[in-house]
This record gives structure tokens, sequence and C-alpha cells, in this order.
């Protein structure tokens, strides 16, 4: 019966030292950690600890968002930890136990998952509201293109394709552009020499 720590942070500049102090505190056996978004349940470590997963184990994280990013996967993974006769806990969702056949834990962990994924879809309708009032005011530039016009290699491109003698598979090669990104700079660089 081991005491497993999960840790997990979205992106590489993370820091989970948060995670793992608070994971320390209550002297797990192993910790499992990676930096991966939680999106879905396919992470290294997550799947690596499942495997080792073992009848009398608990997974101990600091709550629930770090293992799982939505209800549907809640349920699966809790399920899965179940039907290997094991246990999750999570300090912050403290009412979630595995432990025992508990009808409030199941209904509770229903509604905070649900809790949860409504709090993330109302972020991202704020962020599309955002957007959208950013656009009308004219402020809202989008995604910047990683090939634009002032790109030592765009422009490079360009200049080949239109001093001649190279076909578009050698320019893309010369100057590191994908295919596609070459055309769509092309067609981009005749627009505005027409706008001109």
């Amino acid at each position: 019966m081991k005491k497993i720590g999960y840790v997990r942070v979205s992106s590489v500049d993370q820091n989970p030292a948060r995670q793992l102090m608070q994971l320390e505190v209550i002297d797990v056996d192993i910790m499992y950690q990676e930096k991966v978004s939680g999106a879905t349940r396919e992470r290294p470590e997550l799947q690596k600890m499942m495997a080792e997963l073992q009848s009398g184990d608990t997974i101990y994280v600091t709550d629930l968002t770090r293992i799982t990013r939505s209800t549907r996967d809640l349920f699966e993974l809790v399920d899965e930890i179940k039907s290997k006769g094991a246990n999750l806990k999570s300090l912050k969702d403290a009412w979630l136990d595995l432990s025992e056949e508990n009808p409030y834990s199941h209904f509770l962990m229903t509604v905070m998952g649900g809790v949860n994924q409504l709090e993330r879809d109302l972020i991202r309708m704020r962020q599309r509201e955002g957007i959208e009032l950013a656009k009308k005011e004219g402020k809202y530039i989008g995604r910047l293109k990683k090939y634009h016009k002032n790109h030592p290699g765009m422009k490079h491109a360009i200049e080949l394709y239109e001093a001649g003698g190279k076909t578009v598979k050698e320019i893309t090669e010369i100057t590191n552009i994908p295919p596609a990104s070459f055309y769509r700079g092309l067609k981009n660089h005749k627009e505005d020499q027409i706008n001109e």
C-alpha cells in the first residue's frame, strides 16, 4: 500500500513547487510529475502511474484540476482507480474519498466536476466576448503569423522566386519556409503589389 503523489503544471514555465511542497508534507512514497496540458489523459507520467497502480494504493493530488480537466475524464479515471482497488484523494477537495462506497462522495464528485467544467466554459465564453469587443474597437490583431512579410526567410524566398531559375521546392529548402507558408506569403506579396 503506497502513498502516491501526482503533480502537474500546464507548461514548462510554470513552477510545480507549491504542489510538491503540499504533497511532501503528507510523506508520499513515490511522486509522479509532469509539465503538460491536462486537457487529455494522454500524459506519460499519468499513464505510467496508472500502469503501476496496485490494490490498496492511494493517489494524492493537491486538487482535482491537477489530475483531470473534464468531468468525463474524471469519471473514467475514478472508475479505473476503483477497478484496481486503489483510492484517489485530493487535498483541496476533501469530500472526495473512494475508499468507501459513499453515495455522497459520488454525488459531490458529479457536482464538483460539473462546476469545474462550467468555470472553464465561462472562461472561454469571456475570452470570446473579449475578442469580439476588441475586434469591434479595432484593437484585436489576432494571432501573429510566424512567416509574415517582414520575416527574413520569407523575404529571401520571395526574392529568389522573383529572380527566377529555382523551383518552389528548391526555394523552400534553401529558406526553410514550409511550402504552404511560402504560397500564402507569395499570394499576400502579389496582393500588396496590386494595391500599391
